[in-house]
């Protein structure tokens, strides 16, 4: 089958989306498809081998010119061809850590009106490329914000367009009532071109459904899966290391670092309680410098700033040396959480986690048996689970080896891409596939 993708790059941010997009897409060609992952506003990055199309489509910088000024609507290709190369791209990148997304409502909506957004030169660019030079069978946006383009894909290539809800609920939520509104009215109507969506667990895909107003019938569950080469499975931990709770993610509110700093200050005033370290990981930019440094100052003021370890991973090895140098990892959420990828890394290096109970946790954790679910937001709550692993360690060894015999069993990249080839086999019809190549 030839499948083309369409991601959104995060500039320079390791985005779980992105990596999620990649991953999918690698083990898609592994099984001997036809797949091509397309980028659009930046190039992708990520921590493993991007096997992303060079051309970068949507290119943010001719995004947000064409947004504010009429001239650079009718400019011609030549000049967009120079905003959109890769090295200037990659350098506007680096304010995406930056952005107010409350700023960017009318950017959004112009987008998700396709050809009648301001933007219609570059939808027309993705599309006219696609019928001429890719000729797929099925497309996946990967994010319902780049729904603008389903319905002229669908119109000029006549090939059915799914959509993969994985967290636009999130970026929605920060934007203005009106334009929420309005964007929310917008991916209603881009539904109709839509053939069905792809959701990341069970619990989310009932959320969005609610959240967007779309029929519940048209959403699939695809769990997510990582590649667990490169992973160090369940190793022993040094003796003399005293018990370590790690977080692993983006220092993002949402993503709930001062849950995990209250529960771990609570945690060491238990009486009893042994020492136990925090080792924090994971990407951190300048828009949310002031918030992990607000936590840092709470774990000073408490009298525990020697115990909090901040360390930078910025590839993969580095990230499977974080997991091996922690006994538990909680990254307690403050939203509904549609993937949790470091949950599945920590699991594909023995790592048993503490997870709040919404989201794809739920899911997660059930099928792997490879940790403890806590009532969301709930301080206490999050704090007697760390309590009860940190203080057994055997017992958080062994469900840490859950953890990983339930991810390679089920929750790796082969597994969620032959998902997705059973979803998509629903909607390209058996005569317009493409038999994969022998591999």
């Amino acid at each position: 089958m030839r499948i083309v993708s369409v991601t959104a790059g995060a500039g320079g941010m390791f985005c779980g989306s992105c990596m999620r997009d990649n991953t999918l897409a690698a083990a898609l060609v592994a099984l001997g498809h036809d797949a091509l992952l397309v980028p659009t506003y930046t190039p992708l990055t990520t921590d493993e081998t991007s096997v992303a199309a060079p051309r970068v489509f949507l290119g943010g910088v001719n995004v947000y010119l064409q947004q504010h000024a009429w001239l650079f609507r009718h400019a011609p290709r030549f000049v967009d061809a120079l905003l959109n190369g890769n090295r200037l791209l990659r350098w506007a990148g680096k304010f995406v850590g930056k952005t107010d997304y409350s700023k960017m409502g009318g950017l959004t909506v112009s987008m998700l009106q396709g050809t009648h957004g301001k933007q219609a030169k570059e939808v027309g660019k993705l599309v006219d490329w696609l019928k001429a030079d890719v000729r797929p069978q099925v497309v996946l946006m990967t994010n319902a914000l780049l729904s603008g383009c389903v319905p002229a894909i669908r119109r000029e290539l006549g090939v059915p367009v799914l959509t993969t809800l994985q967290g636009d609920d999130v970026f929605l939520d920060e934007l203005p009532e009106r334009d929420r509104r309005a964007c929310i009215e917008l991916i209603r109507a881009n539904d109709e071109s839509t053939a069905a969506y792809l959701v990341t667990s069970r619990n989310y895909g009932e959320y969005m459904s609610r959240y967007l107003g779309i029929d519940h019938g048209k959403m699939h569950v695809v769990l997510p899966g990582i590649n667990t080469r490169g992973h160090a499975g369940p190793t022993p931990r040094p003796a003399d290391r005293p018990p370590t709770v790690g977080f692993f993610s983006r220092f993002a509110p949402e993503k709930g670092f001062h849950n995990l700093v209250e529960a771990y200050i609570r945690l060491r005033r238990v009486p009893g309680m042994p020492v136990v370290k925090l080792r924090v990981g994971g990407w951190l930019g300048e828009k949310y410098r002031a918030y992990f440094d607000e936590n840092v100052r709470r774990l000073v003021d408490a009298g525990l700033a020697g115990d909090l370890e901040h360390v930078v991973c910025p590839d993969l090895p580095s990230k499977v040396r974080f997991f091996q140098s922690i006994d538990v990892l909680s990254v307690p959420t403050a939203f509904r959480e549609p993937k949790g990828l470091y949950v599945l890394e920590a699991w594909a290096n023995g790592v048993p986690v503490v997870q709040p109970n919404v989201g794809s946790f739920p899911e997660l954790v059930e099928r792997t048996g490879g940790g403890l679910l806590f009532e969301q937001n709930n301080a206490g709550d999050l704090t007697a689970a760390l309590r009860e692993l940190l203080t057994d360690l055997p017992r958080a060894a062994d469900l840490g080896r859950k953890g990983y015999v339930g991810l390679t069993q089920t929750l790796t990249a082969r597994h969620m891409a032959e998902a997705t080839l059973n979803i998509l086999n629903r909607y390209v019809s058996p005569a317009e596939r493409l038999e994969p190549t022998a591999v």
